[in-house]
């Protein structure tokens, strides 16, 4: 089943961007009819996926950050946030609840379990060196 509709949007990894692309993927999910609550996780688990790319993948460089979402009659909703950062070495480990590879700068370590407990799936592929690539979905139960 192709996606009714699809968007893509790629802006730099500046802290500042953060609200600008949970505002952008919030208001193209609009389309799918969501409840309040389900808007707000899929902009919570967006918030936490690129401050992932702006904290971790580029650190103190700037690099391109690009969304993906897609959406499907069926209700299901698509957001795919990719970087061309420095790569996740061991995805098991980051994805656990509050592992962090920067205890001093006073990270929670939860940006994954925030996004795994927000989305109905959320899958990570990343390669050190080349970048990391967060695919999530929601399935959106339409306002009746």
């Amino acid at each position: 089943m192709d996606a009714f509709n699809s968007m893509d949007l790629c802006f730099d990894s500046r802290g500042e961007n953060e609200g600008f692309a949970r505002v952008a993927v919030s208001a193209f999910a609009v389309q799918l009819s969501p409840t309040l609550e389900t808007l707000t996780d899929i902009k919570t688990a967006v918030s936490e996926a690129v401050t992932n790319c702006v904290v971790h993948a580029y650190r103190e460089k700037t690099g391109k950050i690009c969304i993906s979402c897609r959406a499907y009659q069926d209700g299901r909703f698509f957001v795919t946030v990719r970087d061309e950062g420095c790569g996740i070495a061991d995805i098991a480990r980051a994805m656990e609840p509050f592992y962090t590879t920067q205890p001093e700068c006073e990270r929670s370590g939860m940006g994954f379990a925030v996004m795994q407990t927000f989305m109905d799936e959320v899958q990570v592929e990343s390669r050190v060196g080349e970048g990391t690539c967060v695919t999530m979905m929601k399935h959106v139960q339409p306002l009746s």
